[in-house]
């Protein structure tokens, strides 16, 4: 079991499916409030699917608090050691090289990764461009689109949506409407506004597509126009290839440009 910390948060493993295997959340952005969804979402995976689930938080390290515009202090980063998924939603962190190791060390090892809205640009290498991990910023050219370019599917690119205005109605991909991660899955809506995303890697399968919505309520209509047309991924997956000492594995990667905390309240 993780060691209880007053710095992170940690949900014991209850009766489920996910006994003995262990989730770690890292909340690290200043707008979308990771904050406040992960823990949501850690204490579902705990009490209802039987996951030990982590969340870890950007603080301030004189104080405790957390901070989320500070870019460079997620204490706990260890346990994603000894983690079975790891889920980030993170925005231009500049960690130090011994804590980035442990995020990295895991992405190479090809277990499954999750990453939720600004995780497409989750790294920002602006004071220590020396780092071996400077390669995983946002704008890098190689990899190009850094962190994620290279291992989500897309980097940051521009707000498609009106940012504030135009809501999002993720659209299920008919092609893949057996698909089991849209089993029981008829209506997305978020307050979050689609982004940009230029080209998919060829591995990458569509869920959701993301219709702009004229407002910000779910009532609200898709605007008319080229914004619709085509509509742009909001949810997609990754079987990426990943060599290991083990051997070549297929690592499988979800990454949605949805996550902002009221996001969560469509059912």
């Amino acid at each position: 079991p993780a060691t209880q910390d007053s710095r992170w948060l940690v949900y014991p493993s209850e009766d489920g499916p996910g006994k003995g295997k262990r989730v770690v959340f890292v909340a690290g952005d200043e707008e979308y409030r990771s904050e406040e969804s992960l823990p949501m979402l850690a204490r579902l995976l705990s009490t209802h699917h039987g996951f030990e689930s982590v969340v870890l938080f950007s603080q301030n390290p004189e104080t405790g608090e957390i901070d989320p515009n500070n870019p460079s202090n997620i204490p706990g980063l260890h346990l994603i050691d000894e983690a079975d998924l790891l889920v980030l939603l993170l925005r231009f962190r500049e960690l130090p090289d011994e804590e980035m190791a442990h995020i990295m060390n895991y992405v190479d090892s090809g277990k499954p990764l999750i990453g939720m809205r600004t995780a497409t640009h989750a790294f920002n290498y602006k004071k220590n461009k020396d780092s071996p991990y400077a390669k995983w910023t946002w704008n890098s050219q190689d990899p190009k689109g850094g962190f994620g370019g290279a291992i989500l599917g897309e980097t940051w690119v521009a707000h498609h949506g009106h940012h504030g205005k135009e809501a999002t109605r993720g659209v299920n991909n008919p092609e893949l409407a057996d698909h089991p991660a849209l089993r029981g899955v008829s209506d997305v809506f978020g307050t979050t506004d689609v982004y940009t995303i230029g080209e998919l890697p060829a591995d990458a399968q569509v869920l959701l597509n993301g219709s702009v919505l004229d407002g910000m309520t779910p009532e609200a209509q898709p605007v008319d126009g080229p914004k619709n047309n085509p509509m742009h991924p909001v949810a997609w997956l990754r079987l990426r290839k990943v060599n290991t000492r083990a051997g070549e594995v297929t690592q499988r990667i979800f990454s949605t440009t949805m996550g902002a905390a009221p996001d969560w309240s469509s059912h």
